[in-house]
């Protein structure tokens, strides 16, 4: 039984050799090929310098190149790091240098972003350049020139599962990102837990339209490699019919998105005709999907069961699930903890909170970051000892939870204002804003009032082809919640700023309101 990352990879590779492991626009690889390549990956590596606890940072678009350099990563001792091939010289410079890196893989179409910081980055030995040739005057390995070796298997390192496997950035107060450090152990445990609840057989094949840098993503590869089926991989969903063509032609059978996925989704009148029959579940995370969202799905799909989920990058992406079966009588929960994980709730003062009582979501288990890298202090605040001596993380997220112990995500903390002496969660103004059919998108945040302190703001995308005023989504709000939180400001939009997985910048809409 693998207890190292990799070993999913080479243990499935072992029994089910000639099964489809990646599919990439026309190109694909076998669980057999993606093992050996990421063998000459792991072996170059270490002919280069890199050994156990090394940082490798890995560039790429989703690709089977991408997995290909994550698992040789990892195969080497090293620890992965995800960078955005998005990512501009000055951030990457950053993380290079913050992280230790030790080598790079990355495309050699965008040599001219990523030679300027390799040569900042004061440990950096080697990079692998992803593409027909290494970039003139760049220096590095070509990563054509590697896989067509004749096979060598790497070196073991020696890892056990205490040792890092990745280190994932992620915002961090400062402005700068921060490393989430997470062990074999952690995404080992998380694999095993999120593939056990969606019940995956080596059958399913799975879309992946998420960024592979993102956990969300990465977790699609990694139980595909630990159960043996399929992932087909989508570089985006810039182009959505032409991704729901592919949907149709794979027969996929999982289909994880995050709320911008699925609006999209929902408005292509080309869904009305896809035969999408073989699809067997749906997930979301990264941000709650709209419970009118959720019921047009179920209604799209009758027959695939549907995961709400809540995660963050600090829990290896996974904390809770609802159970398909409560979906009618649970509808706004994501459920609960995962296999071998608590999620609770407390109040101010640190002790458990009743049932319907608002506080500050905390976890315990093996899905728990190590901390975050080179920050001590930021660690301090989010990780804390429990009294059997387990370490805790405070999410820093707003949950309530019902008598029969299912979750219920409020806000971020941050997120919360007060208008007129009373508490705005935004998340349940935008439920309501949801429920209005001629709403695609919606962002409320709170703005600098003189008569009311703070008051609401809705940012509003309408869907394609549909009209909408102020007055409507006023009126339509009065009918629905207290006054406090009836939107003052309404602004409508053709789009909303969102990050590279997704998710509205709800920071950044509150700081140009």
């Amino acid at each position: 039984m693998a207890h190292l990352v990799h070993q999913f990879l080479s243990e499935t590779a072992a029994r089910r050799r000639d099964h489809t492991a990646l599919v990439a626009g026309e190109a694909s690889v076998t669980f057999a090929e993606l093992d050996r390549d990421s063998d000459a990956v792991a072996r170059a590596l270490q002919s280069a310098g890199v050994g156990r606890g090394d940082r490798v940072a890995v560039m790429l678009e989703n690709s089977i190149e991408y997995v290909t350099g994550l698992f040789g990563a990892l195969k080497a001792g090293a620890v992965y790091v995800p960078v955005n091939p998005s990512t501009k010289a000055d951030k990457l410079a950053y993380i290079l240098t913050d992280a230790d890196v030790r080598a790079l893989i990355a495309p050699a179409a965008l040599a001219r972003q990523v030679v300027p910081a390799v040569g900042e980055a004061p440990h950096l030995v080697t990079v692998l350049w992803v593409g027909p040739a290494v970039p003139a005057g760049a220096g590095g390995l070509s990563y054509t020139d590697v896989i067509s070796a004749p096979h060598r298997a790497p070196t073991n390192p020696g890892l056990i599962d205490q040792d890092l496997a990745a280190i994932l950035y992620t915002s961090g107060t400062t402005g700068r990102p921060k490393g989430v450090m997470l062990s074999h152990g952690n995404m080992v445990n998380t694999t095993w837990s999120i593939s056990t609840y969606l019940e995956n057989t080596p059958d399913d094949v799975v879309m992946c339209v998420l960024p592979l840098t993102f956990g969300y993503g990465l977790s699609q590869v990694l139980t595909g490699a630990r159960v043996g089926f399929t992932v087909v991989l989508e570089r985006s969903f810039a182009f959505p019919v032409e991704t729901l063509g592919r949907m149709v032609k794979h027969r996929i059978t999982g289909l994880p998105g995050v709320p911008t996925f699925f609006s999209t989704l929902l408005g292509l009148e080309a869904l009305k005709s896809a035969d999408l029959s073989s699809l067997r579940y749906l997930t979301n995370a990264a941000a709650p999907l709209p419970t009118a969202h959720i019921n047009r799905l179920r209604e799209q799909f009758p027959n695939a069961a549907f995961y709400s989920m809540y995660g963050m990058t600090e829990c290896c992406t996974r904390i809770c699930y609802l159970d398909p079966r409560d979906l009618g009588t649970k509808t706004a929960s994501v459920g609960r903890a995962i296999p071998n994980c608590e999620a609770y709730v407390v109040d101010e003062l640190g002790h458990r909170a009743a049932p319907g009582v608002v506080g500050e979501l905390v976890v315990r288990g093996a899905n728990v970051m190590r901390g975050y890298w080179n920050r001590p202090e930021e660690t301090a605040k989010r990780l804390r000892t429990g009294p059997l001596g387990e370490t805790l993380l405070y999410t820093g997220d707003l949950f309530s939870m019902d008598a029969d112990g299912y979750l219920y995500f409020v806000s971020r903390k941050d997120d919360v204002f007060k208008c007129r002496g009373e508490k705005v969660s935004p998340k349940e103004v935008e439920n309501a804003l949801y429920e209005l059919e001629a709403i695609a998108e919606a962002a409320v945040v709170g703005v600098p009032d003189p008569a009311d302190g703070m008051a609401v703001k809705a940012y509003i995308v309408p869907r394609a082809g549909a009209t909408l005023s102020e007055a409507q989504v006023r009126q339509h709000c009065r009918g629905r919640l207290e006054s406090h939180l009836v939107p003052k400001f309404v602004e409508i939009r053709d789009e909303l700023p969102k990050t590279e997985t997704g998710k509205i910048k709800r920071a950044v809409l509150a700081e140009i309101a």
